[in-house]
């Protein structure tokens, strides 16, 4: 963990993945996050992921993935004596965040402005498929649907294979990043100012905004993006290339790059080539271009490519499975990962990563394992004051 945001309490009362995710970079940055569970079951993702036996546990693999660092405790929203509690707890909070569907916890009294009555200066954030607003507001979204609806399906794949699924949630993903994003400003403003802040997050707008490029190349260019493989359509050659053994994958974006790379791989006269002499010209004969470095690429493997054309100052990367990512020397290196033991239901240590980032040359790691449903109900409570008696926060 890092001090960054130590004296922080946040309340996580998501499920699945965006919300969830977000809450676990609050949770590394050092905020006390205290995840709210439904007691039937609590968060679907303990029910989720590869190991029928975690699942029936309660500790679902996907669950395990983004809850580490957080206490857990269990009550029923729907009954008055548990929002009653639930209120307690939100006067001792900074910042909230769910991702019910828009409505729900206006329904059950809990909403925004309710809460704020209790916490004055709360920082409340609601995470959701299409936002607060707009006539798909109260549409059901999970990532797929999401994935499909940005747009990043229509460019993903080969022309023969497009629109393809991303292989990861890559829309939870984002929503979770950028609330976490708006909740540690908004967090800035309440230290500074004492006021707090609804921050209406949606998954699409998220994955719209980080369609940046494409979007762009439409709005400003007005060229539809269409899907081009592993190629990159702003230069050549730029790709996913075959060699003696594996692919590799090199951005030679640069004039200078490309150069290099054609004197490393034994081609020097591609450089001269007219189709291959500008970025333009190279772009429009990829194909050929290709072929030619792929002949060439031939003799060696693409680690021992990786390490001649990155040594050289040219962008060049395997392309690698989970297994052999988690097994790499830089991963392993920087503290990626970090272990638990003794974990209930799992009949191994327990390994999960860590955020993106390093504080000070330190990899925030979470210290406390993902919690079993209500682990925590006694220890928060007990330490609880009566709302009555909470001294109002800046």
């Amino acid at each position: 963990m890092t001090d960054l945001l130590s004296g922080i309490r946040v309340l996580d009362l998501t499920n699945v993945l965006a919300g969830p995710y977000c809450a676990y970079q609050l949770a590394l940055l050092g905020a006390d996050v205290i995840k709210v569970e439904a007691p039937q079951g609590g968060d679907l993702a303990r029910q989720l992921g590869a190991s029928p036996k975690l699942n029936q546990a309660g500790m679902g693999a996907s669950f395990l993935a983004q809850n580490a660092g957080k206490r857990s405790v269990v009550l029923d929203l729907k009954k008055e004596v548990d929002r009653e509690r639930f209120l307690d707890l939100v006067a001792s909070a900074d910042a909230l965040v769910e991702n019910f569907r828009p409505g729900v916890m206006d329904r059950l009294g809990l909403g925004y402005e309710r809460l704020k009555e209790v916490r004055p200066g709360l920082v409340y954030c609601a995470i959701s498929g299409f936002g607060q607003t707009g006539p798909m507001r109260d549409n059901p979204a999970y990532d797929q649907i999401i994935q499909g609806l940005s747009g990043i399906m229509s460019i993903t794949g080969t022309p023969e294979t497009a629109p393809l699924r991303v292989g990861y949630p890559v829309a939870d993903t984002l929503g979770g990043l950028v609330g976490a994003f708006a909740i540690a400003a908004a967090l800035v403003k309440q230290r500074v100012s004492g006021e707090g802040a609804f921050l209406d997050v949606s998954m699409l707008e998220c994955t719209l905004s980080a369609l940046g490029w494409p979007v762009s190349n439409y709005l400003t260019a007005g060229v539809e993006p269409q899907p081009m493989g592993n190629e990159n359509m702003t230069a050549a050659p730029s790709g996913a290339f075959r060699t003696g053994d594996g692919l590799l994958n090199i951005a030679a974006n640069k004039q200078e790059q490309f150069v290099t790379l054609c004197q490393l791989i034994g081609r020097p006269e591609l450089v001269s080539d007219p189709r291959f002499a500008e970025r333009e010209t190279r772009k429009r004969n990829r194909v050929a271009l290709k072929g030619l470095i792929e002949e060439a690429l031939a003799g060696a493997s693409a680690a021992v490519w990786e390490e001649k054309l990155s040594r050289a100052g040219v962008p060049a990367g395997r392309v690698l499975t989970i297994p052999q990512v988690l097994d790499e020397k830089q991963v392993i290196e920087r503290d990626m990962t970090t272990r638990f033991d003794g974990l209930p239901g799992l009949d191994r240590p327990l390994t999960v990563v860590r955020g993106g980032f390093m504080v000070d040359g330190a990899a925030p790691l979470p210290t406390r394992a993902p919690p079993v449903l209500g682990e925590h109900m006694d220890e928060i409570f007990a330490d609880l004051p009566p709302r009555a008696k909470t001294r109002a926060r800046a």
